[in-house]
């Protein structure tokens, strides 16, 4: 007790408490037993660690509340993966922190941290009314500073509080229509959906156009006042953790149904998005992904741009002679619609979408090819998150592109820079083995009925057949060499893609793409390349070939371009092997996204 009473870090009431027993030890009605049980409970260090907790609690309960010191700890958290995953392989801490980070319980609980920091969780407590008297409107006066954040309901030309208005359809009055996550309105929490605007700057609203609104919003200098009417039955609404990679270009300023210009999110086929509102119909409120700009942008939804999309195959299917491709997969956005004059009110819905007039590239194809256009899906968004590299578990590296384009060529040297690391599945055929072959190692020898069953049954990824005989690869093969620790190479079929793509073997795919026309003629011939239309490879390419491969590459790209994660130009051969050199190491060392269903 002496060496305990000595300790100027123990707590006082406890050395109190001691000695106090220590004092009435000979009037205590107990045994040696149990007054040494006592004694060591206030003497032990977990007794001295939970008072320190309660006396922690109680000196910030002396506060109105708790201050979370971030409300970003699960963000933190993935930064922190990003850190030391380089050090996995050389640091056991290292290795043990990373399994720790990503095990889903200390991720729940770095969410639901999250939350509360934010205050987003419900039940959501009713603002306290203001006083007023029983015959008048309950109403609210918001001041908000002016900022570069658009609140229009027509083609402003100066953003301003982070909000869009529009005249209520059934009273006619100026209503809040939406509010952009981030803004300022937002931010204030006061501002809401269906809040309907009185005043602005002490001016009466009533009986102006949005267009009117803003007017005076433009000429108002510094802090904006609102006299707004509070919506009926407002409910809170949580900001969606959803992560999407985006199918198609969109460009606001280019679209005329949008309704605020100024609120619009501009980006990029292949640009992940942060959706953080899909509360709208029609339109979608988002960020890009690792943006610092907290305020949200506009977006078309995925089912109005799927609409857009639909119409222009529609009206391109009318033409008969040819498929239009704009802009890539994605189709037409807003670009596809010159002449449609713009909405000069905020709308909630989009207006008829009239037949597409852009400037298209033609494509010509066949009647049997457009068919598969018909049947494909119409790719707009998907959902998406980050996978992490696992030890020992590597993702197949799936190699797509036109016969001819040089997908072989580039898998034989990657194969070449590591036997040990990279496999290939050994293919299945109904041909009986020529002079020399061994079987399970050229090829795996079998029947066809053998085969025709693997088909029926579905255990082929990729079959087709040549010259009477059946080929194909199995999806067991593959699986195998995954997890034997390798890293496997495919060089399959475009249609095969669907059976590949899955959450079990969670492939990175390649789009090996061909240069322009002439340079393809050129970089090939100056190589003497040999043509893999002739089955003997005894000469060069023709014109025809060249032209098959840019046009097979084409179709390729538009009916499974948004299924691709990397697309590499085989101009010269070896700065195509290069940059597929560096891809395969990204796959191996950085966390990438991939559909969200992968990492469930």
């Amino acid at each position: 007790m002496t060496a305990v009473m000595a300790n100027g870090n123990w707590d006082p009431s406890l050395s109190h408490l001691l000695g106090a027993l220590e004092e009435s030890r000979q009037n205590l009605p107990s045994s040696e037993e149990e007054f040494g049980f006592l004694s060591d409970l206030l003497q032990s260090k977990e007794l001295h660690a939970l008072v320190k907790v309660h006396n922690k609690i109680l000196d910030n309960g002396k506060d109105e509340k708790f201050h979370p010191i971030l409300s970003s700890s699960m963000q933190i958290a993935l930064e922190v993966l990003d850190v030391i995953l380089p050090r996995i392989n050389i640091s056991e801490d290292c290795k043990e922190l990373f399994l720790l980070l990503q095990k889903p319980h200390l991720q729940g609980l770095l969410c639901a941290h999250d939350a509360v920091a934010q205050k987003d969780y419900f039940p959501r407590l009713p603002e306290i009314p203001l006083e007023v008297d029983e015959d008048e409107e309950t109403i609210k006066i918001v001041q908000l500073v002016k900022s570069n954040e658009p609140l229009t309901g027509a083609q402003s030309a100066e953003p301003i509080v982070g909000a869009t208005i529009k005249t209520d359809e059934e009273t006619g009055k100026i209503v809040i229509a939406r509010v952009m996550h981030g803004g300022a309105a937002d931010r204030s929490g006061l501002i809401h959906v269906g809040d309907e605007v009185c005043e602005v700057n002490n001016i009466n609203v009533e009986g102006k156009t949005p267009n009117d609104v803003l007017k005076i919003l433009q000429a108002s200098e510094g802090t904006i006042t609102f006299k707004l009417v509070p919506a009926e039955g407002r409910g809170g609404v949580r900001e969606s953790k959803v992560r999407v990679r985006a199918h198609f270009d969109y460009f606001a300023f280019s679209d005329p149904y949008i309704p605020c210009k100024e609120a619009g999110l501009d980006f990029r086929k292949g640009d992940i998005l942060h959706i953080v509102s899909q509360d709208d119909a029609y339109w979608w409120q988002a960020r890009r992904e690792g943006d610092r700009d907290m305020r949200a942008g506009l977006i078309p939804s995925r089912a109005l741009q799927e609409r857009r999309i639909l119409h222009e195959r529609a009206h391109d299917k009318s033409s008969k002679e040819d498929v239009e491709l704009s802009g890539g997969v994605g189709g037409c956005v807003s670009v596809c619609y010159p002449g449609i004059p713009p909405p000069t009110v905020c709308s909630v819905s989009p207006p008829h979408l009239p037949p597409c007039q852009s400037r298209t590239k033609k494509i010509l194809y066949s009647a049997a090819e457009r068919e598969d256009f018909d049947r494909e899906e119409v790719p707009t968004y998907e959902e998406v998150a980050k996978l992490y590299p696992r030890p020992g578990l590597a993702r197949p590296i799936v190699l797509i592109g036109a016969p001819g384009v040089g997908r072989n060529e580039l898998r034989r040297r990657l194969i070449a820079t590591d036997t040990e690391k990279f496999r290939t599945p050994i293919p299945y055929t109904s041909r009986p083995p020529r002079a020399g072959e061994v079987n399970g190692k050229e090829y795996y020898f079998v029947t066809r009925d053998k085969l025709e069953d693997d088909i029926n049954a579905g255990k082929l990824l990729e079959y087709g057949e040549y010259k009477g005989n059946l080929y194909g690869t199995s999806s067991e093969s593959v699986q195998s060499i995954v997890n034997a620790g390798y890293v496997c190479l495919l060089n399959p079929h475009y249609q095969a893609l669907r059976m590949l793509r899955t959450p079990q073997l969670k492939p990175f795919i390649i789009f090996i793409k061909p240069p322009a026309f002439e340079f393809l003629k050129e970089t090939r011939n100056s190589a003497h390349a040999r043509s893999t239309f002739d089955e003997n490879n005894s000469r060069g390419f023709t014109d025809e070939e060249f032209g098959e491969i840019i046009h097979s590459s084409e179709r390729i790209e538009f009916m499974y371009g948004h299924l691709f994660d990397e697309t590499i130009i085989n101009a010269d051969l070896s700065t195509a092997f290069e940059w597929l050199v560096v891809a395969v190491r990204r796959v191996e060392s950085e966390p990438l996204w991939v559909p969200a269903s992968w990492v469930q």
